[in-house]
C-alpha cells in the first residue's frame, strides 16, 4: 500500500508539474461556460443573420431558448473535452517507456501491477474532477439564466456519459501497455470505440455495448426510460475492470 501511495504522489506530482491539470482545469470549464453561452447569443446571432436569411428566401422566426437548448449544446460539446483529455494522456505509458524511467522503480521492488493502478487512479480521479466541473458550470449557468426542470433526468444522463469515459480510460490504460507509441495507443483506443458505435447499429445488442450511452441525452427530452441504459452501465464496468486487470497481466510480462 505504501508502494501505491508514494507512486500516485508521484504522478500527481508530474501532472502538476507538466501543468496538465491547469490545462484541464481551463479547458474544461471553457466547455462548461460555451454551452449556456451558446444558447444565451443563438437569438442574436439569428437577429444578426436574419437580412442575410431573407435575402435568400428564409423567413427568420423568433427564436426561444431554454435550460435544454443548453444541455443539447453540453452533449454536442463534451465528447471534444474527452477527445482531449484521452489525447493529453495517451502518453502515460509510452512516455514511461521512451524515458526508460520505469526500469528502476521496477529494480527496487515496484509491483508493475501497482504502477497500472496508480496511473489508472489518478487518470480517473482527474477525468472526475474535470467532467463534474464542467457539468457543475453548465448546470448552474441553466438554473441561473433559465430552470433546469425542465430537462429530466439531467444527473443520470450525465452519469452515463461519465461511465463512458471511465471505460475508455480503462480501455487506454491497456492500449498503453500493449503499445509504445502515443499515437498508436490513441488510434488503438479510438479503433475500438469505432467498432462498439457501429455495432451499436445491430439492435439486438446495442442495449449491451458502452457507445449506447452516447444516446443517454434523450432522456432530457424524455426520450427513452433510464432502465435503457442499465445494461450499458453494467457493461462499461466490467469491461473496464477486465481491461485492467488484462493490462496489468500484460504489463507484468512485457519487456521493459
Amino acid at each position: 500500500m505504501r508502494q501505491l501511495t508514494a507512486f500516485v504522489k508521484k504522478e500527481c506530482v508530474e501532472v502538476w508539474r507538466t501543468r496538465k491539470l491547469l490545462i484541464l482545469l481551463v479547458v474544461f470549464a471553457l466547455f462548461g461556460i460555451m454551452n449556456p453561452a451558446i444558447a444565451k447569443l443563438t437569438p442574436w446571432m439569428m437577429e444578426q443573420f436574419s437580412d442575410s436569411f431573407e435575402g435568400t428566401g428564409l423567413m427568420v422566426t423568433e427564436v426561444v431558448v431554454d435550460a435544454q437548448t443548453s444541455w443539447t449544446q453540453y452533449y454536442k460539446n463534451v465528447p471534444m473535452a474527452l477527445i482531449v483529455f484521452l489525447l493529453m494522456f495517451s502518453t502515460i505509458m509510452a512516455g514511461e517507456f521512451q524515458k526508460g524511467t520505469l526500469i528502476n522503480m521496477i529494480t527496487k521492488g515496484l509491483s508493475r501491477s501497482k504502477i497500472v493502478m496508480a496511473k489508472t487512479f489518478v487518470m480517473i480521479m482527474l477525468w472526475t474532477l474535470s467532467y463534474w466541473m464542467c457539468y457543475g458550470i453548465t448546470y448552474a449557468y441553466n438554473e441561473y439564466f433559465w430552470d433546469n426542470s425542465i430537462a429530466k433526468h439531467v444527473v443520470y444522463a450525465a452519469f452515463c456519459i461519465y461511465m463512458l469515459g471511465i471505460w475508455l480510460l480503462a480501455l487506454m490504460m491497456l492500449m498503453s501497455v500493449l503499445f509504445t507509441s502515443p499515437s498508436a495507443v490513441a488510434v488503438g483506443t479510438g479503433a475500438v470505440f469505432f467498432v462498439s458505435y457501429m455495432l451499436s447499429m445491430i439492435a439486438d445488442i446495442k442495449d449491451y455495448l458502452p457507445t449506447r450511452l452516447l444516446d443517454a441525452s434523450g432522456l432530457l427530452t424524455g426520450v427513452g426510460e433510464t432502465g435503457d441504459y442499465v445494461y450499458s452501465l453494467v457493461a462499461v464496468t466490467f469491461l473496464s475492470m477486465i481491461q485492467l486487470v488484462v493490462a496489468a497481466v500484460i504489463f507484468n510480462k512485457k519487456n521493459i
